[in-house]
């Protein structure tokens, strides 16, 4: 009566030799085979992966620049020196390589004016003719500026247009107003605890104008002329009241909307029917302004109403609409 075995399993049982011609010590390498137990789900491929094509696994060679690398790279201490590059360093390669080659002595060569007036000076004509115009000027009006160049050199202001939201025009306009003749600060804090859903994003341009207007124009900033300032008490446009602790302060002089693109969404309506709906944008422009423009302003008004005359029923002035003789 013979066993019933398959005749895989006897052959697998048994030790695999490879020539020793194929190894690396010219000596003979055997695999044993292991359980799918012990080597997990793939441990009948173990011999597979061990050496698959039953190749020559002698080592490479060392490329002749690595081991010109491996002599100039200097031996590191055992202990870190403060200041020194740790070996995982990016710049370890220039320590290596050492100090850049002194740059020669040949001078830089003069820049084409030509080249550099297609850039700088496109229209040379126009140009010429644009200054005699301006000095024309100056000569006519004798050096004196307007009174607008005069205040755009005393006074600051900052116009910033912000992007579109995502709301209509009759939404954004009450908050324009809201804000509008409202110190800065204030207003960031009116539309911190405004229930409106956009005065979120009217907060936020605001604290960006704000920066913007402090690094780029000056304003808000505080000066040697201003530390001795005493509080004013002005009128505003609207006839209240307000007392000014610092010219510098900055305030909203303007702000107003305007309609941005808007985007379209089916309305699925009954019986097969649909409509577009308007997903409507708004921007919102703000001025800034400094608390000494409003003070130039209350004093000018001042100024204007103490010229009137009063009033008389009855003036004392000329007759000309009547002659001094009969006409008949």
């Amino acid at each position: 009566m013979s066993l019933r075995l398959p005749a895989r399993r006897v052959i697998n049982c048994q030790t695999k030799s490879i020539p020793a011609s194929k190894t690396l010590n010219h000596t003979p390498v055997t695999y044993q085979q292991r359980s799918a137990k012990s080597t997990g789900a793939y441990g009948w491929m173990s011999d597979k992966f061990k050496n698959p094509f039953n190749k020559d696994v002698t080592p490479k060679p060392i490329s002749p620049l690595t081991e010109e690398y491996l002599k100039k790279k200097p031996e590191k201490p055992a202990t870190l020196i403060q200041g020194d590059l740790a070996p995982s360093s990016i710049f370890e390669d220039e320590s290596i390589a050492g100090p850049k080659p002194k740059t020669s002595n040949q001078k830089i060569k003069a820049r084409n004016p030509l080249t550099m007036a297609a850039i700088v000076d496109p229209r040379p004509e126009n140009r010429k003719i644009w200054e005699r115009k301006m000095v024309i000027r100056q000569i006519r009006k004798r050096g004196r500026l307007t009174k607008t160049q005069l205040l755009k050199r005393q006074e600051r202001e900052y116009m910033l247009k912000s992007h579109d939201f995502k709301t209509s025009v009759k939404k954004m306009v009450p908050l324009a107003k809201q804000i509008t003749g409202k110190t800065i600060d204030e207003a960031i804090i009116q539309m911190r605890f405004s229930k409106k859903k956009v005065a979120k994003d009217v907060r936020e341009h605001l604290e960006h104008i704000k920066n913007e207007a402090i690094v780029r124009r000056g304003m808000g900033l505080k000066s040697n002329d201003t530390a001795h300032f005493t509080p004013v008490e002005i009128v505003k446009k609207d006839g209240k009241r307000k007392t000014v602790k610092s010219p510098t302060t900055m305030y909203i002089e303007q702000a107003w909307c305007g309609k941005g693109l808007f985007d379209t969404t089916p309305d699925f309506r009954a019986r097969g029917q649909m409509h577009i709906m308007k997903n409507r944008t708004t921007s919102i422009s703000i001025v800034l302004k400094e608390e000494k423009t409003r003070i130039r302003l209350h004093e000018e008004r001042i100024a204007k109403e103490n010229r009137k005359k009063i009033w008389v029923q009855l003036p004392n002035r000329p007759i000309t609409a009547q002659r001094q003789y009969y006409s008949w």
